[in-house]
């Protein structure tokens, strides 16, 4: 079996429905269910007995040794985070409480539950932290991308949050010897996305016929990796990645926001045209947040050299798959927008011009 912390959210309910539809291993799936945490992305394995799910929070010490001891896992699997960088503008204390207490909570129920273990079952056990490029900084256009040696230098509450984590996985591999695994991540897009990110916001405020908020100029740039591979990149990590390494994940799809507006919306004339006009016509330049980092980018040739992973899916295959999911899935969409998310969107985009 294997544990995974935060399997309910988007990128934690991608890898854990591909793992059940590849691997003949059960998963107990433990997620706070937050607002972004949704039994709903796991419709589809709801009645699988090898997907065990248990509501609780990773800073909940002795739930998690009562968890690890009843069922004895060989790997965790730690994508519980909170991860949006607007909210932790608004609200930092929760980025410090579930990305910096919440990993050294789950960090030492894993090294007591690995301590007890003896023989190959402690040798194999592997801790696999997934965490993002966020905790690198910013680039400037001539910049090389970021790779595993590149200093941390976070400038948002949710990226220092999220360095503070990387950190401590790194330690408890040095100092107590226990084989963890970190991955650092570009920006993911895909099923289940919840729509407060750039891609399913847009997708879903252009189908409403509201504005199209666009930060600044919209030049900022990202690497944008098809939430699919991020998992099979997960997967080859925690299958042959060497402990105590660090793996950039990337999807070699650098894009300015504005592109990636401009590219949803000329996805969206084809496939559901408006009937006057294009979907282009609702976007709007909105103040940019504080701190905003002008450029990520993702250097992953040592995942793709040591582990032989590389993306399948090109940017513009990806955005393809994914605005069409949005199209299938008007339900999935109607159940995530609630009184509370609508209050957050307001809050952050209105009176913002």
């Amino acid at each position: 079996m294997i544990f995974v912390t935060g399997g309910a959210g988007f990128i934690g309910s991608n890898f854990v429905l591909s793992w059940l539809a590849q691997q003949d291993e059960s998963v107990l799936n433990f997620d706070k269910l937050t607002y972004a945490g949704n039994l709903n992305n796991l419709v589809t394995v709801r009645d699988n007995p090898q997907h065990i799910f248990v509501q609780g929070d990773i800073c909940d010490t002795e739930l998690l040794h009562a968890l690890f001891a009843k069922h004895q896992p060989r790997a965790i699997l730690h994508f519980a985070a909170e991860s949006h960088v607007d909210r932790s503008i608004h609200g930092p204390a929760a980025f410090v409480t579930t990305n910096v207490n919440g990993t050294f909570s789950l960090l030492e129920a894993a090294r007591a539950y690995w301590n007890g273990l003896e023989g190959e079952s402690k040798a194999d056990f592997r801790f696999l932290h997934v965490s993002t490029d966020e905790v690198y900084g910013t680039l400037s256009a001539e910049d090389p991308p970021f790779t595993e040696t590149t200093a941390y230098a976070p400038n948002s509450p949710y990226s220092a949050s999220k360095a503070a984590s990387d950190h401590l996985v790194r330690a408890y591999h040095h100092t107590y010897g226990m084989p963890v695994l970190t991955t650092n991540c570009s920006n993911n897009y895909g099923a289940y996305h919840f729509p407060e990110k750039l891609i399913p916001l847009i997708i879903t405020n252009a189908r409403a016929g509201k504005d199209l908020p666009v930060y600044g100029d919209g030049q900022q740039v990202r690497d944008w990796l098809f939430v699919t591979d991020h998992c099979t990149a997960i997967r080859r990590v925690l299958e042959a990645g060497r402990p105590g390494e660090t793996y950039n994940v990337g999807g070699w799809n650098e894009q300015t926001n504005l592109s990636v507006v401009h590219t949803i919306c000329d996805l969206l004339d084809e496939l559901q045209p408006k009937a006057a006009g294009s979907y282009r016509d609702q976007i709007r330049h909105i103040k940019d947040r504080p701190g905003h980092d002008r450029r990520y980018a993702i250097d992953a040739r040592k995942i793709e050299r040591e582990l032989g992973w590389k993306p399948a899916e090109t940017f513009e295959t990806g955005l393809r798959k994914t605005v069409q999911w949005y199209l299938d899935n008007d339900a999935w969409v109607s159940d995530v927008q609630s009184g509370d998310y609508m209050k957050w969107v307001d809050l952050q985009y209105s009176n913002k011009e």
